[in-house]
């Protein structure tokens, strides 16, 4: 009832009792009555036919229908108003007399093939009643005995009564039974619009006032009289509105008092505001003054530092007396672990200051921590522990994400193991917990089993400047902020690094990082027939590697047979790799004893030897011709090793074939580097007719303006007209509208190829320029190579190349002779200029760097342009460490930071340039001799 107002519930609940009673009254009186005149009517013409059947007796007996006429003809007379015909019939149904003509007295009789009953039988038709009496002979009933089958019937009198009247007074009671019905409706209707008046007047009036009163006019009153509950409820609507306007002006006062308190609060927080914005600001100076005290300091030490070491590295190839090398080695270590403390606080300062960028490129996974445990390998190898690497075969090969960092974390986590423990194993895994997409999670986990660390000393473990205990840091050495820098490294890396360790029972650290996988195309470690179904005899003194290295080598197809120690009886296989353990039990006599079991089991051995061994792996090699690895065992050496054994075996690495013929091409090279310009020029003499070259882009567009070229070289980062302008204004020159520009590009990040191609370069190369790829290119776009030999020709990807030259990019090394080598062609004299035209431009860069840092004003074009320029030059020199410097600080300077806030990156700058001048002489001198 909820969707009526209270004038419908009034009506509706007054209304229906009446009509239900109404109806059900008016309907028993109408059934009753009814019922009740049909019975009178049957009564009536019983007691008329009862006599008459009496009275026809002698009639019917004696044949006498002037007798029997004149009997049925009086009652006839008499009840005339409703009797319509009277008729004697006799015992076989036949009329015998009647009171008046009847159309159909077949109605009146009864069907011939009955017996007459006994009884009085009525038929009931919609406006007559036949009424039927047998005319019983008093000497037949006398005469014939109880149940004989002789009916005394002598006929039956018929009478038909007419209810025609009957039913006009049947429907004038019914019609009176709703005439009262409605009477009574009408009656109750207006009393329960009265009511209504009566009630819904007032409430409505109430309504509104409480309305107003909602609206905020407190100040309102219900007047008049009311009566009963309406006057009360009038009261208490008047007591709750005096109530409100109460608390109304309460509240206010309250609200006014508020108010005035927050304006108070608020003027405080503005004060306090302004005193943290003051004392920020002063932590903020504070922290720049100590970041800027790191760096300079770090600068200022390392400069010294690093001339230490390389002298002393100098000296120890001078002939020494052995405890002179001694010395020079106790000073080189020292050196080497202060240099590591210095580079610490720096990094742990970079950190702290939110500038240390992280990179973002694809590289192979494997092999970036196959270098980690290679690097300390020899660390562990020294205190005769067992270094292990595991990785899930899930992890794809090819990642991208920040290698430099990720080997980071790993060498301060492995670093800490190998310091901490004094027997065992130190084993690394890293397993596959998720993948969605090309979205991969990993977990890395360094187990050792060293002195672990109680639960009250893993709560300052990643604390800055603070280690498990006092004694530490005496007995170990150390700052205390590997563990922090590593901490700070997965989470700005997006992932979260714990342990769980037990005190003398070694330690488990761990940490997550999120990937993206890379269909990036990766170096093929052999090919897949090579080793299928070769049986090896695998020999390992320890469990947990021997289990890696099964796993390894049963992934290649190859049918591993394990023993922890070289069988007694001789059985027969391919190969055999026998491990020797990382400790002093290695003996020459022992192992050439092993190695000589081993060569009557399989014509190919192959001996993995401690990093610490290297005297022992040239002995064996020389003595039994045979090949060693260095533990721990890189699973691309370790398989290459076994394939190149085997002498029917086809060649490990398939190198793309390069057309040395002479290309009839005019060829432009551009580039404002003139190292780089004159080792693209080099490479371009050799394999097409005509090379000229540019130092800017203006230069190049007016030659293009002029003379027709079949392919043009372009760099992209160059003063006044940078390589996209150029591309497009040669495009809309007459004459190389249609000529192929290819971009050359130092920067190797995802997505530069995409974005060039898109700004209407036609193809890419990344520097350093690799030989085949160039030719690769230069026949691709040549006019003259046909159609057939255009779809045989593969160029390699260009994702290939940048793998290769970011793994080499992170490497150690300060020059790295071989890869420059590599990308000079193989041409030494070559290789010798472009280091020394990298040396001859150092000291203009290290001039302007100086400026920058001195000069608050000093433009930042003006040094991104020098610094691209030099990282250019590197890419072709075999420094992987400066280049990576250049990278760094060019790539912050176009995002927009500013001298200021680069300023540890260029004094890093520094040191790697005096570093690169310092170990660059030995390698000329070398090249000249």
């Amino acid at each position: 009832m909820t969707r009526y107002g209270l004038r419908a519930r009034v009506i509706t609940l007054t209304l229906a009792p009446t009509l239900i009673i109404g109806l059900l009254l008016s309907a028993i009186f109408s059934f009753n009555r009814y019922h009740d005149l049909e019975r009178q009517v049957i009564n009536s013409g019983l007691s008329i036919i009862e006599p008459l059947a009496i009275a026809s007796e002698d009639g019917l007996k004696n044949n006498s229908r002037e007798s029997v006429r004149r009997i049925i003809g009086y009652a006839h007379r008499k009840n005339s108003k409703f009797v319509r015909s009277i008729a004697v019939f006799d015992y076989n149904h036949d009329l015998f007399v009647t009171s008046n003509f009847h159309p159909n007295f077949e109605s009146l009789t009864f069907p011939r093939n009955e017996p007459i009953p006994l009884l009085v039988t009525s038929n009931l038709n919609d406006n007559t009643l036949v009424l039927r009496a047998p005319i019983i002979s008093e000497s037949g009933i006398i005469s014939s005995p109880r149940g004989q089958q002789n009916n005394p019937a002598m006929g039956y009198i018929a009478i038909e009564l007419d209810l025609s009247s009957l039913r006009l007074q049947q429907y004038q009671e019914i019609f009176s039974a709703f005439l009262v019905l409605l009477t009574g409706l009408g009656l109750s209707g207006f009393f329960a619009m009265r009511l209504m008046h009566d009630v819904t007047r007032p409430i409505s009036h109430m309504k509104n006032m409480v309305d107003r009163i909602r609206r905020g006019h407190l100040d309102v009153r219900i007047e008049g009289k009311m009566h009963g509950e309406l006057d009360q409820l009038k009261n208490g609507i008047n007591a709750m509105a005096v109530s409100l306007s109460e608390y109304h002006v309460e509240m206010q006062h309250s609200i006014d008092q508020a108010t005035s308190d927050l304006r108070e609060t608020l003027e405080q927080l503005e004060i306090q505001n302004v005193e943290l914005d003051i004392a920020k600001k002063r932590a903020q100076e504070a922290a720049r003054v100590k970041s800027e005290f790191l760096a300079n300091m770090s600068h200022e030490l390392r400069t010294p530092l690093n001339g230490v070491i390389g002298f002393t590295r100098q000296m120890l190839k001078t002939k020494l007396s052995n405890s002179q090398t001694d010395y020079l080695q106790t000073i080189e270590k020292s050196a080497n672990n202060l240099l590591t403390i210095i580079n610490d606080i720096l990094d742990f300062s970079k950190l702290e200051a939110g500038k240390l960028a992280l990179e973002n490129i694809p590289f192979e996974f494997q092999e970036t921590l196959e270098e980690v445990v290679s690097l300390q390998a020899t660390s562990a190898h020294e205190k005769g522990l067992e270094i292990t690497l595991k990785i899930d075969p899930k992890v794809p090969i090819g990642l991208v994400g920040d290698p430099l960092r990720i080997q980071q974390v790993l060498t301060n986590l492995v670093g800490n193991s190998i310091k901490f423990t004094e027997r065992g194993n130190i084993d690394i895994s890293v397993e596959l917990r998720s993948q969605k997409e090309d979205v991969v999670e990993l977990q890395f986990m360094v187990r050792d089993t060293g002195i672990g660390i109680s639960e009250r000393q893993q709560a300052q473990l990643f604390q800055a400047f603070s280690q498990a205990d006092a004694s530490i840091s005496r007995r170990y050495g150390g700052t205390g902020l590997g563990l922090v820098i590593t901490q700070k490294l997965v989470s700005q890396m997006g992932g979260e690094i714990s342990l769980t360790s037990r005190l003398h029972q070694g330690s488990t650290f761990w940490f997550t990082l999120r990937l993206h996988a890379t269909d990036m195309p990766m170096s093929e470690l052999i090919e897949s027939q090579v080793l299928n179904q070769r049986s090896l005899l695998l020999v390992e003194p320890n469990m947990q590697a021997a289990s890696i290295t099964r796993q390894t080598l049963a992934q290649q197809g190859l049918v591993v047979t394990y023993r922890s120690s070289m069988p007694d009886e001789v059985e027969t296989f391919d190969y055999v790799l026998l491990n020797l353990a990382p400790n002093r039990s290695n003996e020459v006599g022992k192992v050439e004893k092993q190695v000589e079991q081993a060569l009557l089991c399989a014509p190919h051995v192959v001996v993995g030897t401690p990093s610490t061994a290297l005297a022992l792996s040239d002995h064996l090699i020389q003595k039994y011709q045979i090949h060693c690895v260095t533990k721990p065992l890189s699973r691309k050496k370790l398989l290459q090793t076994l394939a190149a054994n085997q002498e029917s075996l086809p060649e490990i690495e398939i190198e793309i074939p390069i057309n040395t013929e002479t290309l009839p091409l005019t060829v432009m090279a551009v580039d404002d580097n003139p190292a780089n310009l004159k080792l693209i020029s080099a490479l371009l003499d050799e394999r097409v007719e005509h090379v000229i070259t540019c130092t800017n882009g203006k230069d190049a567009v007016k030659q293009a303006e002029a003379r027709h070229f079949d392919i043009i070289l372009m760099d992209i980062q160059m003063p006044h007209m940078d390589g996209v302008t150029a591309c497009n204004a040669i495009k809309k020159t007459t004459l190389n509208g249609n000529t192929p520009v290819i971009a050359v590009t130092a920067h190797a990040m995802s997505g530069e190829r995409d974005r060039l191609l898109k700004a209407g370069m036609d193809d890419y190369l990344t520097k350093p320029i690799e030989e085949h790829v160039l030719q690769q290119v230069l026949m691709h776009w040549s006019p003259h190579t046909k159609e057939d030999e255009l779809q045989k020709l593969t160029i390699p990807a260009q994702t290939e190349v940048i793998q290769q030259h970011l793994i080499s990019e992170h490497s150690n090394m300060i020059i790295d002779w071989q890869a420059a080598l590599k990308q000079s062609a193989n041409k030494e004299d070559l290789a010798k200029e472009m280091l020394q035209m990298l040396l001859d431009y150092m000291p203009e860069v290290s001039s302007i760097v100086e400026q920058a840092l001195e000069n608050e004003n000093f433009e930042v074009e003006q040094l991104i342009h020098h610094v691209h320029k030099l990282h250019g030059s590197c890419s072709y020199c075999g420094v992987p460490r400066l280049k990576n410097v250049c990278a760094t600080i060019e790539k912050a300077l176009r995002s927009g930071n500013t001298i200021e806030d680069i300023e540890p990156e260029l004094f890093e700058l520094q040191d790697e340039m005096e570093k690169v001048t310092a170990s660059a002489q030995p390698y000329l001198v070398e090249s000249e001799s």
